[in-house]
């Protein structure tokens, strides 16, 4: 399985690839919401972690701009927001 992996934070991405990795899944990386938009669309992901606040693009924007273009990928966000309006902008 190839994972894609857009996260700012480099403490965290450098983390969570190292899990995956030891999971033997493939692990691509980008920290900016421009180069995870283009990753994504590329079609070359069977799973996208996607960070909500990414410097370029937060991940909100990446996913609606993605879906418009049929990309169906499964997609997990990864926020420290908890309120109620974060949450259904997710969904």
């Amino acid at each position: 399985m190839r994972i894609l992996l857009v996260e700012d934070e480099k403490r965290m991405a450098q983390a969570l690839c190292g899990i995956l990795r030891l999971e033997e899944y493939e692990v691509d990386h980008y920290a900016d919401g421009i180069e995870g938009l283009a990753a994504v669309e590329s079609g070359a992901y069977d799973m996208v972690i996607l960070d909500v606040m990414l410097p370029g693009m937060n991940g909100y924007e990446i996913v609606k701009r993605a879906r418009r273009k049929g990309v169906t990928v499964p997609v997990l966000m990864l926020t420290a927001k908890s309120e109620l309006d974060d949450k259904v902008m997710g969904l």
